[in-house]
């Protein structure tokens, strides 16, 4: 298989949402909560600790350069800097034990092919998505509450020029 890299959000787009607590892509204001439940924050792929971190909630298009469609909704990051998710090759540990959809999409945003991968298989799912024909990228979300959690490309293309 060629390999993948799962992209987080954008560093300067969470330190942007962190310093002015608005969506640096709509304005609206973001909103800043002891982390209360499960889930990932969009930044550094990793759980919160419920009750113990702070994580700021805005509105994020994760489309943004990828299709002129507005795809909005919202996501979590931690309140605090932390390293954003960047290895190539690799799942992200801490989102295996979520209830995950990957989606594979192709030319003009269009759902080609959609998986509901078991934690064992993410990888051979990551594989059977970009292999199928027309797939561009894969997105992660969440099975339960549908929001976006990541991208997915092939290892060898730019992370905002997905092919």
């Amino acid at each position: 298989m060629a390999g993948f890299q799962v992209f987080a959000i954008e560093p300067a787009l969470a330190e942007k949402v962190r310093t002015t607590l608005k969506s640096p892509q709509y304005g609206h204001p973001a909103h800043v909560e002891l982390a209360a439940g499960y889930g990932p924050c969009r930044a550094c792929l990793k759980q919160f600790r419920v009750g113990k971190e702070d994580r700021i909630l805005f509105t994020y298009n994760p489309l943004a350069g990828l299709d002129d469609y507005p795809s909005p909704g919202p996501v979590f990051i931690h309140a605090q800097t932390c390293a954003i998710f960047a290895e190539i090759g690799k799942f992200p540990e801490e989102l295996r034990s979520l209830p995950l959809t990957l989606e594979g999409y192709g030319k003009d945003r269009w759902i080609i092919v959609r998986e509901r991968p078991s934690a064992p298989d993410i990888e051979g799912s990551i594989e059977r998505l970009l292999h199928t024909p027309g797939v561009e990228y894969v997105h992660v979300r969440n099975t339960e509450a549908g929001c976006f959690i990541a991208r997915i490309g092939r290892d060898d293309v730019d992370e905002h020029h997905p092919r």
